[in-house]
C-alpha cells in the first residue's frame, strides 16, 4: 500500500490539519563541531526563498508568478496556479525541538534562516563541518518540480516556471559558493525530447545533477518500462548528468495497514529507495544506457547488500524461464553496483556491508533542514558510526565519491 505525501501532510499524527502553531521555539545556538571528515552531502534541500522567481518571467507570465502572500491565520503561503501552498514545518525544523515537528503551515521567520537563505546556509554548513551539498527543492515545485512543470494548463507557462526555478537555483543558490553546491536541475515532465534538450542546454551552463521521480507512474506519467524516458536517459548519459532519486519523488510513501499508526510510515520510509532500486534496473534503463549514474538520496544503505543477496539467488533460478535478462552480459547485481549510488544516513550496520555494496559506489547525506536532518551532529555521529573504517575508505564514502560522481573540485584541506 502507498500513502500521498497529500495525505500524509493532512494527517492529524503528523501535525497536518491542525492550523498553525501558536507557539514556535528555536534552541540554543549550537557550537561549531570538530571537523573530522571532509563531508559532501548528497541529500540537503532548499526551502525557496520569497523573491526566488521575482524578474524571472517574460513579461507575459509575470502576474501569474509564484509569489508568497499573507494567510488569514497570519502565516505565509505560496501562491501558484490558482493553489495557495503553505510551507510546511516538516520541510525545515533544524534548529527546533523535535516536539514541534509536524504539517502545520509555518512562516519564513520561523524556520532557521539557513533553509531559505544561502549565506546563512553555507555557515550552517561550516558549522555542521559540511563541505558540499546536492539539493533539493521542496514544497512549493515538489522534489521534481511537478508542480511548477505538471499543473498549468498552459504549456508556455508551465516551461517558464520551470526555466525560472532552474535559472534562481544555478544563478542564485548555487553561484554563491559554486564549488559547494552541484546545480541540481527540475525535469521537464511533459514531453521526454524537450526534456532531453534541457539537460543539454543546462549542462553547458553548469548543471551536472537532475531531480527526477524514483516511480513516474505514480505522478500519472508512463512508467520506465514504456522506453517513453530514453531519449532524456540518453541526454544525461551523454552529458554526465547524475539522475539523482529522492525518497518520496513518486508523490507517495509506503504504509502498512491503514489504521496502522503513523511510526510505520516513518520507518518505511526508505523503502522506496528498494523499490526504486529494483524498478530502474528491472526496466533495464541501466543496461541500455550503461554509463548512466543514479543516485538513491534518503533511502539508506542497510537494504541494499540484502537486495545483492536476492538479485543473485532470483538471477539462478529464475534465468531459464523469466526471459528479461537473457540478452544481458552482466549479472542483474553487477549492473546495480555499476550505475548506482546509495547515500547513507544513520545507517551504522549499513557500513559494515561497504565491501558487498562497493565502497566507491558509497555516499553520505545530512538532509538539511528536514526532520531527518542529522544537523548539527553529522560529523560525530559519521565518525560514532564508521568507527574502525580505514582513512582511505572513510575518505571515499565521505566525499571522493560525490567529488567524482558529481565533477565537484577537489575540497580545500581534505580530512581524514
Amino acid at each position: 500500500m502507498n500513502l500521498s505525501l497529500d495525505d500524509l501532510a493532512a494527517s492529524e499524527a503528523f501535525g497536518g490539519g491542525k492550523g498553525r502553531r501558536t507557539a514556535v521555539t528555536f534552541l540554543p545556538e549550537p557550537e561549531p563541531r570538530d571537523r573530522w571528515a571532509t563531508i559532501v552531502s548528497v541529500d540537503d534541500h532548499v526551502v525557496e526563498p520569497p523573491d526566488a522567481f521575482v524578474g524571472r518571467f517574460a513579461a507575459r507570465f509575470a502576474e501569474a508568478a509564484p509569489r508568497v502572500v499573507a494567510t488569514d491565520d497570519g502565516g505565509e503561503a505560496w501562491s501558484w496556479n490558482g493553489e495557495l501552498l503553505p510551507n510546511v514545518g516538516f520541510n525545515a525544523v533544524v534548529g527546533r525541538p523535535s516536539s514541534e515537528y509536524g504539517f502545520e503551515p509555518t512562516r519564513f521567520d520561523e524556520m532557521r534562516r539557513g533553509a531559505w537563505d544561502v549565506e546563512a546556509r553555507l555557515a550552517d554548513m561550516d558549522l555542521n563541518g559540511v563541505w558540499g551539498s546536492v539539493c533539493f527543492p521542496s514544497f512549493l515545485p515538489g522534489f521534481v518540480g511537478q508542480r511548477l512543470t505538471m499543473w498549468p494548463d498552459d504549456e508556455a507557462l508551465a516551461l517558464a516556471a520551470m526555466r525560472a526555478y532552474n535559472d534562481w537555483h544555478l544563478e542564485a543558490w548555487c553561484a554563491a559558493a559554486p564549488d559547494r553546491f552541484v546545480p541540481n536541475q527540475i525535469t521537464w515532465l511533459r514531453d521526454p525530447i524537450v526534456a532531453a534538450e534541457e539537460v543539454r542546454r543546462n549542462a553547458a551552463r553548469g548543471f551536472r545533477a537532475l531531480t527526477f521521480s524514483e516511480a513516474p507512474e505514480k505522478l500519472g506519467l508512463p512508467s520506465l518500462h514504456t522506453g517513453y524516458w530514453d531519449p532524456l536517459f540518453a541526454a544525461c548519459e551523454e552529458t554526465g548528468t547524475v539522475i539523482c532519486l529522492h525518497v518520496g519523488s513518486s508523490g507517495t510513501s509506503p504504509m502498512t495497514a491503514p489504521d496502522a499508526p503513523p511510526e510505520t510510515v516513518a520507518v518505511l520510509f526508505f523503502a522506496y529507495g528498494m523499490y526504486a532500486a529494483v524498478d530502474w534496473l528491472y526496466s533495464k534503463v541501466p543496461v541500455r544506457f550503461p554509463d548512466l549514474k543514479i543516485c538513491l538520496s534518503e533511502g539508506g544503505i542497510g537494504w541494499v547488500a540484502g537486495l545483492i543477496d536476492r538479485l543473485d539467488h532470483c538471477f539462478r533460478y529464475q534465468l531459464g524461464y523469466l526471459p528479461t535478462w537473457r540478452d544481458v552480459d552482466l549479472t542483474p547485481s553487477e549492473v546495480l553496483r555499476r550505475n548506482f549510488w546509495f547515500c547513507a544516513i544513520d545507517d551504522t550496520s549499513g557500513f559494515l556491508t561497504r565491501d558487498v555494496i562497493g565502497v566507491d559506489h558509497l555516499l553520505v547525506e545530512s538532509d538539511y533542514p528536514h526532520a531527518d536532518s542529522t544537523w548539527p551532529d553529522t560529523q560525530p555521529r559519521l565518525r560514532e558510526q564508521m568507527a574502525g573504517i580505514p582513512d582511505h575508505e572513510a575518505r571515499r564514502i565521505c566525499w571522493e565519491n560525490a567529488v567524482e560522481l558529481f565533477r565537484m573540485p577537489t575540497p580545500p584541506d581534505p580530512r581524514p
